[in-house]
């Protein structure tokens, strides 16, 4: 996070505070499988596979629709220079938007797919030299450069980079409690929330993102 502006690093937060909230409600609904959170998925299919093969079909399509969000997205703003961010996250916006009302409709199927588009398709806010320079909708790698960080403040090198890393993963856990506490007061309809405030993300993004440099396309 070190090489962007603490404006974006404060759009990463938020960012990863929509993805918490999204993936909360997806987990909740689903009994323990996730819309953003990859990882977990790929253990779900191995231990599925463990089991009986069926078991892995759900995990394994979520995968799927997280890896087509990267690819949709990525191709879809590819030049779009300065509009990337915030064409990114009018997509994102959309997709959620769908799912709110998939959902409404008892098409639960279309909307967790939607849901899982739209957390591959955060992803493609921040981009350098063609790969995501700051990940959203993950920690692992954030907690990793935390810990490092703070290693390298304990050994007196002065580096105070692992803040930003532990404020990623308070947006993402923030928001996590906000899903689980939306989707007890409104179901699935909490999505309509993460919609809006993804729209409202998309205006920040067009004042906060710096344009993009040719060699991050």
């Amino acid at each position: 996070m070190k090489d962007h502006p603490v404006a974006e690093r404060l759009l990463a937060v938020a960012l990863a505070g929509l993805a918490g909230f999204v993936d909360a409600v997806a987990f909740i609904e689903l009994g323990g499988y996730f819309v953003s959170f990859m990882t977990g998925n790929s253990v779900q299919i191995g231990t599925g596979l463990a089991d009986y093969a069926a078991a892995a079909i759900l995990p394994l399509s979520l995968v799927a629709l997280f890896v087509a969000g990267v690819v949709a997205s990525s191709l879809a703003v590819h030049k779009a220079g300065r509009w990337r961010a915030p064409l990114t996250l009018l997509l994102v916006t959309a997709l959620l938007s769908t799912a709110a009302y998939a959902a409404g409709q008892g098409w639960s199927a279309v909307a967790i797919a939607c849901m899982a588009l739209a957390m591959g398709s955060e992803n493609a806010v921040f981009q350098r030299n063609g790969e995501v320079s700051i990940g959203v909708t993950y920690m692992t790698g954030a907690l990793v450069k935390m810990g490092q960080g703070m290693a390298s403040a304990i050994r007196g090198n002065g580096h105070s980079g692992w803040f930003w890393h532990l404020c990623l993963w308070g947006g993402l856990t923030f928001g996590a409690v906000a899903g689980a506490f939306a989707f007890r007061a409104y179901a699935m309809q909490a999505l309509w929330l993460a919609s809006a405030v993804g729209l409202v993300l998309a205006l920040a993004a067009l004042v906060l993102v710096r344009p993009a440099q040719a060699s991050d396309l």
